[in-house]
């Protein structure tokens, strides 16, 4: 903190203005942080001596509204202890998602259409913008894959666990017998970095192709070559972007993506469970979900690393995952204290 309080200081910083706003958007992040650690030690504080007073009195309605008090400031508490967790070095940043439907055609494709809902109606919830970068409609219904850019603080730190199959079951609308049906559909989320963190990428790494954009967008769509495609040579990593009708502002984007990817790539090679993380991401099927949406024949939606629930399956796909986002990140805290 010290070292923020002089670097703000310093007339120098405004040298460069953007740099200049992280440091005093950081500097603000502490002072929130130092001031609420000081609101919760008051609290409790002032509270034990409170119910000491009044046991003397032997006032038990009193005793109860103070303890009642103060198992709030615990549940508060603990929300402020998840955010410690998004301190990371991506954490604060905006994120992309990307979903895939897996084997069982329109099935998965209407299951991808409804995360794609799910997340855009989570990420509108907490005031975030969303951009969809990339759009590859189902051949029937729903979406074969998609790919959204999820601007706002603390975006990818929320959704970084996310990453994983997903398990639908249901009677299937499109099943004229009315039969039960499971889908899978995968998520995938990396970080967007800024100019902080390098990562070099040449041209001669890569493969860049171009085609006509396809899906939503009017009669543009089928009209230009104007969405972009980049192949990582080495690692092939695959990232496109047709969202805007300038080739150009695709292929910036794209490369944007591209870089997001690597760095992502790269952290998952140095973090102990690379090899777990990347086994999801081979077979989008049995085995390999990390939650459990059940519609039929009962209400259900289950974590299955957390073995966190919930009975109301429509509320989690309009956008109510805080339940699931936090658990996840709690159980970071209850795996770094054993």
């Amino acid at each position: 903190m010290d070292e923020l309080n002089a670097m703000s200081e310093d007339p120098a910083l405004w040298n460069n203005p953007e740099n200049a706003q992280n440091v005093m958007r950081e500097r603000q992040l502490l002072e929130d942080s130092f001031k609420q650690i000081i609101e919760y030690e008051t609290a409790i504080s002032d509270g034990a001596e409170m119910i000491e007073l009044a046991e003397l009195e032997d006032d038990q309605d009193l005793i109860a509204e103070i303890e009642g008090n103060l198992a709030q400031t615990l549940v508060v508490a603990a929300k402020a202890q998840l955010d410690t967790l998004l301190s990371g070095e991506v954490d604060a940043n905006s994120t992309y998602l990307e979903i895939h439907a897996g084997a069982g055609g329109t099935e998965s494709c209407d299951w991808a259409s409804m995360l794609f809902r799910m997340y855009v109606r989570w990420a509108e919830k907490r005031g975030y913008k969303v951009d969809t970068i990339e759009y590859q409609a189902g051949d029937e219904a729903g979406i074969k894959s998609v790919t959204i850019h999820i601007q706002g603080h603390n975006a990818h730190g929320w959704l970084k666990t996310e990453s994983g199959v997903h398990r639908l079951v249901r009677i299937s609308p499109f099943d004229s017998n009315a039969k039960r049906h499971t889908s899978f559909s995968s998520v995938w989320v990396y970080p967007e970095i800024d100019d902080t963190i390098d990562i070099d990428v040449q041209d001669k790494d890569v493969r860049i192709d171009t085609y006509r954009a396809s899906g939503a967008g009017g009669q543009h769509v089928n009209k230009t070559d104007s969405a972009v495609r980049i192949t990582h040579l080495e690692t092939n990593i695959v990232v496109q972007c047709q969202n805007d009708r300038s080739q150009h502002k695709n292929r910036a984007t794209a490369w944007n993506m591209l870089r997001a990817r690597l760095y992502e790539h790269e952290m998952k090679i140095r973090q102990a469970e690379a090899d777990q993380t990347e086994a999801s991401k081979t077979e989008i099927g049995w085995g390999h979900q990390i939650r459990s949406y059940v519609l039929q024949p009962y209400q259900m939606v289950k974590d299955q690393r957390t073995q966190v629930e919930s009975s109301n399956p429509s509320a989690v796909l309009d956008g109510d995952i805080d339940l699931f986002l936090e658990a996840s990140l709690a159980s970071k805290i209850s795996s770094d204290e054993v």
